[in-house]
């Protein structure tokens, strides 16, 4: 598994100590220094099943700066990859990536239920 996300951000911090937290083996991964492709981003929103809107960092400053709240309601499916693939700062974080789901954000319950846990 490779856990995508920000040094500095409180929820990654979060996510790495769960998973440490239940002897899980990962890797780390930084979105900022090792921005994701558009070739991954569009794997990993295709195996999370979620909404492409679900993948961006809305709380973010460049998210804010870009009217990206805008760009959303016109800009094609792969147009929203490129946004997002421009700037890992852009993408929702963490993300934890393995063979069979991705993660999108750190909810408790959630990864429980994915790790079958709960």
């Amino acid at each position: 598994m490779i856990l995508i996300g920000y040094e500095k951000c409180s929820t990654s911090q979060k996510a790495k100590k769960w998973l440490k937290d239940h002897q899980m083996i990962f890797d780390i991964r930084s979105i900022k220094d090792d921005n994701p492709s558009f070739d991954e981003l569009k794997q990993w929103h295709q195996q999370s099943g979620m909404s492409i809107n679900k993948l961006f960092n809305t709380s973010g400053r460049l998210y804010r700066e870009q009217g990206i709240k805008d760009i959303i309601k016109t800009a094609t499916h792969d147009e929203l990859l490129s946004i997002l693939a421009s700037d890992g700062m852009l993408v929702k974080r963490p993300l934890l990536i393995s063979d069979e789901f991705v993660l999108v954000g750190f909810n408790e319950d959630s990864w429980e239920k994915a790790f079958k846990l709960s």
